[in-house]
């Protein structure tokens, strides 16, 4: 999965990525660069401790997300401009999620590229970038159909769903909020509309912002996601970014004395989860402890071809047991003696925190 992270510059976008990917010391920024930054964040998980602490194994691999930091839409005159919105709408392609990063943390010393704070109006001008992108291509579209010679089932269908779109864009909402049925997504597969992927507002604050759980507008912020459904998570970026830094039992009295219970990360993997309807499942022995990303209402075939297309020609069985049983009970045979290690066929419907041993032939 490949998140991409957007937003006007000078708002800690370039911060949150190596917060992310734990580049740890890196302070270049995007900003003036047309090629985005891309790393891997590794998905804190606290099964994955817990059972790499129990079987001790040669590696231990966490699930992962592709992030990408592309470039900010900055505020230029003429042809600079424009040159700088394809670039950035080429990446947006690119991604399966938006996490939005704006701004709202004071700061004197880094100018705001508008002159002023205002999130509302920042989170409105990234929006009609991509707006607008999605309107030209639904323009164009509709216009080729409506001089086609011979008008088709499949056109008529086409338009209908495209016109619905047009009307939610011209309302300034995005088309991920809209309820599409599912022969009405399969139209808009080909197109890869922009404001068709998911969107998650990250709001950057300030410490003393951070502590307090006030800032400017803050009503008005979360009053504007919550008619839009789009998710909502407060950070203080550089706050998190430089505890980061510190050692572990210095991380987390600093962690304790902020009140931060779940690090950024981890909250934002978790919205980021729920949110696109994604769950992972476990695989533990002393080679390899390691959590598998799948979607929801996976079959219990399909996870076994998330690790090797021969276990899911090959199926079998998958025996599974749960994590929150292991970590009650802590061995196999107690989870055995009460009845909890289940035998499950290519049909079951692998849930998160499954902890899954496959058994195939090919």
């Amino acid at each position: 999965m490949k998140i991409g992270l957007i937003g006007l510059p000078s708002t800690g976008k370039t911060t949150l990525f190596n917060l992310l990917t734990n580049m740890v010391g890196s302070s270049e920024t995007a900003a003036g660069k047309t090629e985005p930054h891309v790393g891997v964040a590794k998905i804190p998980d606290k099964r994955i401790d817990f059972l790499a602490n129990h079987y001790k194994p040669k590696k231990i691999t966490y699930a992962a997300i592709e992030v990408i930091d592309i470039r900010g839409i900055e505020p230029e005159s003429g042809g600079g401009k424009e040159k700088g919105a394809v670039h950035f709408l080429e990446a947006v392609r690119q991604v399966d999620a938006l996490i939005h990063v704006v701004r709202v943390f004071r700061n004197g010393d880094v100018i705001h590229s508008e002159g002023s704070l205002d999130p509302l109006r920042d989170i409105d001008a990234v929006n009609m970038e991509l707006l607008f992108a999605d309107l030209a291509v639904i323009e164009n579209r509709l216009k080729r159909i409506e001089a086609s010679k011979k008008m088709t089932a499949d056109l008529e269908a086409e338009r209908a769903v495209l016109e619905k779109c047009r009307k939610c864009l011209e309302s300034e909402k995005l088309i991920h909020s809209m309820d599409l049925t599912d022969d009405e997504k399969q139209v808009l597969k080909t197109f890869q509309f922009l404001t068709e992927r998911p969107l998650v507002l990250l709001l950057n604050l300030d410490e003393d912002q951070f502590r307090s759980g006030s800032y400017e507008k803050k009503e008005a912020l979360h009053d504007y996601a919550g008619k839009r459904g789009i998710p909502l998570l407060e950070i203080s970026v550089r706050t998190e970014y430089e505890i980061n830094q510190l050692d572990g039992d210095d991380k987390a009295l600093f962690m304790e004395d902020l009140g931060i219970l779940e690090t950024g990360i981890s909250r934002l993997a978790s919205l980021i989860y729920d949110y696109l309807g994604l769950i992972s499942f476990l695989t533990v022995g002393t080679d390899e402890v390691r959590a598998w990303t799948i979607n929801k209402a996976t079959t219990a075939k399909a996870a076994g071809g998330k690790i090797h297309s021969d276990i899911e020609r090959g199926f079998i069985r998958a025996e599974i047991h749960k994590y929150a049983d292991f970590e009650r009970l802590g061995t196999i045979h107690a989870i055995k003696e009460k009845g909890l290690f289940k035998i499950e066929g290519k049909d079951h419907i692998i849930e998160d925190g499954d902890i899954i041993n496959f058994r195939f032939n090919v």
